[in-house]
């Protein structure tokens, strides 16, 4: 069989790059679209035989009323999606944009109440990516007033409320994560942690999405109360300030309710989970855990979004995410090549827009960059935030460049990897490296050399090979 290897050979990144490009660019010039009583989505196709704008009528027909022709004022009327626009992009006429309205009278519940869970069941349904007409289909863009934005709940705390439940002020704040990520004991884990916690340059520090809740040795009830019990232990040397304790919780939906009752009985003032594979269960704990005083915060961990990510856009599933409750929120950081994890370029600026700027009076998400932040490019992380949304909007959570760092003995020495972390942060602060494009890791490690910062200059040693 002869293979056609420039068709599957095709770099996906760099596609989705060009295409985004172009969708963003064809966005810009449309008209403001009336949101009164409609959100209005906006797909990229490419079609085997209709245009943007027929594939618009379909993807109405099959996703809301099923009828192409409702009587004139009738609530099938109503209730009916439409077309507003769409745009092409090259002379087959088969690839473009396109914009539906879905009608607001379909979605609301009785009490007003509007759910992602139904928006994404609507708009990114089958009569979108299953139909073999659409060569390829993209959910881009959903467009909604602010007065169907207010309606959500939003996050509990966000990146402020974060800060002022943990007293942890402006200063940078970072996070760990527990390594080994599972098969250890209560015991094990709670030293890991009062290790950690004792650190006050840690605001944040969570179980690893792979540590299940109700695995038989380590059961969620009995590992929480180590841990907890381990960071009482260790707060006076904390300086004052607060630490969110994140256990994880992903479990099948009948479970998880159970396990939320468990952490909130034992006093965890945070929750982890992959909301992704659990759908609707960022809402669902929001709701369940409002009505307390302090309701736990809600790191709702994107473990496995990339499936979805093809064909919905990262910032609409991140936009959903924050506006269902969650508090904390992975993006991505920058590093030496492209990158560890996904997203970057557009998509990863795109997201860190949906989870920061103004939307329905909401807070801003605490982004987690995560995924290989380490030592040596912390710096230009630094940088890059404080152009654009503000380091007090942003956890540095890092787990391998922490807890993976080797002393002199050849031991693994959190500690180590801890100091190494705030010797890079020093630097910063001091302005040793004010242009992000004279920076290397390089010229750091050469800077820790010279200047005694041990350190640092043992842990860019071991993750650079410098």
């Amino acid at each position: 069989m002869k293979l056609k290897l420039e068709t599957i050979m095709l770099d996906l990144d760099d596609r989705e790059e060009v295409i985004r490009s172009a969708i963003y660019e064809a966005m810009a010039g449309l008209p403001e679209p009336d949101l009164s009583d409609q959100i209005v989505v906006t797909y990229w196709v490419h079609a085997r035989t209709l245009s943007p704008a027929e594939v618009g009528a379909e993807i109405s027909y099959h996703m809301t009323s099923g009828v192409r022709r409702p009587p004139n004022g009738s609530i099938l009327e109503r209730c009916t999606g439409r077309v507003l626009d769409a745009v092409e992009f090259d002379y087959t006429g088969k690839v473009g944009i396109v914009r539906v309205g879905f009608p607001l009278e379909m979605l609301l519940h009785e009490d007003g109440s509007i759910y992602s869970t139904d928006i994404l069941h609507i708009t990114a349904g089958e009569g979108v990516f299953g139909l073999t007409e659409n060569i390829d289909a993209k959910l881009c863009h959903i467009a909604m007033s602010e007065d169907v934005l207010r309606k959500f709940p939003g996050p509990a705390y966000g990146a402020p409320g974060i800060r002022k439940l943990t007293g942890f002020g402006e200063r940078v704040a970072f996070g760990t994560i527990l390594k080994p990520c599972t098969g250890i004991t209560p015991h094990e884990e709670a030293e890991i942690v009062a290790e950690a916690a004792a650190n006050p340059m840690f605001l944040f520090v969570k179980e690893d999405e792979n540590f299940m809740p109700s695995v038989p040795f380590a059961p969620l009830a009995e590992r929480l109360k180590s841990c907890l019990d381990a960071i009482k232990s260790v707060y006076d040397r904390r300086g004052g300030v607060g630490l969110v304790f994140a256990p994880h919780i992903t479990a099948p939906p009948h479970i998880i309710s159970d396990t939320i009752k468990i952490c909130i009985d034992a006093g965890a003032n945070g929750v982890m989970f992959s909301e992704l594979f659990t759908g609707g269960t960022t809402r669902m704990i929001r709701e369940m855990t409002r009505h307390l005083p302090q309701p736990p915060a809600i790191y709702a961990h994107n473990s496995g979004i990339s499936v979805r990510t093809r064909h919905i856009f990262r910032e609409v599933l991140d936009m959903f995410c924050r506006l269902d409750g969650a508090d904390f929120r992975q993006t991505a950081p920058i590093t030496t090549d492209r990158g560890l994890l996904r997203p970057f370029g557009l998509e990863w600026r795109k997201c860190e827009e949906i989870l920061s700027k103004p939307i329905g009076g909401h807070p801003p998400v605490m982004m987690a960059r995560a995924g290989g932040l380490d030592q040596g490019n912390i710096i230009p992380n630094l940088l890059d935030v404080e152009r654009g949304a503000g380091s007090e909007n942003y956890l540095f959570l890092a787990g391998s460049a922490i807890n993976g760092i080797k002393n002199a003995a050849g031991d693994y020495d959190p500690s180590l990897g801890a100091e190494a972390m705030r010797q890079a942060v020093q630097v910063y602060n001091d302005g040793i490296f004010a242009n992000a494009s004279e920076y290397t890791a390089l010229a750091l490690k050469d800077y820790a050399d010279r200047h005694g910062l041990d350190a640092l200059s043992i842990a860019l040693h071991q993750r650079y090979g410098i």
